[in-house]
């Protein structure tokens, strides 16, 4: 399937529309959607809410990408991964119905999900932005019961624009007429367009900071809304910014609930959310496996964030932890702001090596990865594979090993470790 159609973006919706007549446009036979665009946190977000959802006992499709170690983390059919045999069927009708007319990888899988979704009955269906929004090929449902935008920076310019108005727009497109949407903290540039939209849509907003708060006190994560304060565990997903993306998931189910007519059971829903919750390659702590046994004495943590935003974020996540003597790995795409990434990490790291991402034609090359690491203050060098460059950082005395800056290396990560992937 890769070689028939390779990893293009081609930003349009005119080839998914048409294959979404050929299979009965299942599209508009989904179980009730929560549409989630934006720049970083969509996939923590959606699997808050899909713990969330799950706690009340419902039945949830999930669609993300890219997917880590296998294709099928991509579609989750009523709770479940799918099956190979299922997942086999599947694409097998997709490109039938597609024949030799030209598509793109994002969007015959996409499609793939839909059909999927519309076949398997459920309680609710989450949609994760593949790209943007406005054009990315998961902007088929006419209404959705909710949509959703996580904060919204800099990525993906050469597709997207290269200021924050003009991505905001792209990720704005998901609104719809009528359709309330969740807000997540954003850049008031970015927040001017979205509202702007919304305006013209009559969209209702929920928006962090003015219809709901979030934030911590004394451990706990508190958060508040016009329906009342909830006292919560702090989320599994290690960081500060999982507190946002806790509060946006919140907000979501909560409107959700609204919705449905249903209250009694937020406070638990909402703790579920925030406690059940696993999302790989998100500040993963790597316990077991293979690559974990080769680090030890040192921890292993893996991190799949790629661009300046979640540069920062990391850099909090690791200001926040015990200190340890840290060493970075890391490998990056050559679409990816590199120098913006690792210069917030600089000052919470001892040194970076710099690996290659396997089976990636669009990887950095290590010597280019190391000179952008040196030019932020960090201490560099390369490594031919993983493996090798754990056995360094351990040889220099690192008590964290961090595998950073591509959710492609972090799947490569996960595959070689053989435990921590998705279930």
């Amino acid at each position: 399937m890769m070689t028939l159609h390779p990893k293009v973006i081609d930003l349009t919706l005119d080839r998914v529309w048409r294959l979404l007549g050929r299979l009965g446009n299942p599209q508009d036979r989904l179980p009730p959607v929560v549409h989630i665009a934006g720049t970083n946190g969509k996939g923590s977000t959606q699997a808050m809410i899909r713990a969330g959802l799950e706690a009340r006992g419902l039945r949830v499709h999930a669609y993300t990408s890219p997917h880590l170690a296998r294709f099928h983390e991509r579609i989750r059919l009523a709770g479940s991964l799918i099956s190979e045999p299922a997942l086999t069927a599947l694409l097998d009708r997709v490109h039938t119905a597609n024949g030799p007319d030209p598509i793109t990888y994002f969007e015959i899988t996409t499609v793939a999900a839909l059909l999927a979704f519309a076949d398997t009955p459920a309680d609710a269906t989450l949609l994760e932005v593949g790209l943007g929004g406005r054009l990315d090929a998961t902007n088929v449902v006419a209404s959705p019961a909710l949509c959703v935008i996580t904060p919204v920076d800099l990525d993906h310019q050469s597709y997207l624009g290269d200021t924050l108005p003009l991505i905001a727009a792209e990720k704005a497109g998901i609104l719809k007429r009528g359709v309330p949407c969740i807000v997540a903290r954003q850049h008031d540039a970015a927040l001017d367009v979205i509202e702007a939209r919304a305006a013209r849509l009559g969209a209702p907003l929920l928006v962090h900071g003015q219809h709901w708060h979030v934030g911590v006190e004394r451990d706990r994560l508190i958060y508040q809304d016009e329906r009342g304060l909830l006292d919560l565990p702090l989320p599994a997903l290690p960081g500060p910014h999982q507190i946002d993306n806790a509060g946006t998931a919140i907000a979501a189910l909560r409107h959700l609930s609204a919705q449905a007519g249903l209250s009694d059971t937020d406070a638990a829903v909402a703790e579920a959310a925030v406690t059940r919750v696993a999302w790989p390659a998100r500040m993963q702590r790597l316990a077991t496996g293979a690559l974990a046994d080769l680090a030890r004495p040192a921890t292993l943590w893996l991190d799949g964030g790629h661009n300046p935003a979640a540069g920062v974020a990391l850099a909090a996540t690791l200001a926040a932890m015990p200190p340890a003597r840290t060493h970075l790995i890391c490998g990056m795409l050559n679409t990816k702001d590199i120098g913006g990434y690792l210069r917030p990490l600089a000052p919470h790291a001892a040194a970076l090596t710099a690996v290659e991402i396997p089976g990636e034609t669009a990887t950095i090359p290590a010597a280019d990865t190391a000179r952008h690491a040196t030019a932020a203050g960090l201490a560099a060098d390369t490594s031919p594979d993983v493996s090798t460059a754990i056995r360094q950082a351990t040889a220099t005395g690192a008590t964290r090993v961090l595998i950073c800056g591509s959710l492609y290396l972090a799947g490569h990560v996960l595959r070689v470790n053989g435990v921590g992937g998705p279930v």
